[in-house]
């Protein structure tokens, strides 16, 4: 039983990480975007 509850807890902490990753890596492209639009309006 310890061992289920284990691999289970390792899991969820696994998908965690993953999902996290991807947020921060399209919140990062957002940013950017964002960015080159300000640069293109001010030119």
């Amino acid at each position: 039983m310890k061992k289920l509850t284990a691999l289970m807890f390792l899991a969820l902490v696994s998908v965690s990480v993953l999902s996290g990753c991807n947020t921060m890596h399209g919140a990062g492209q957002d940013i950017e975007e964002g960015g080159e639009q300000i640069q293109e309006s001010a030119s």
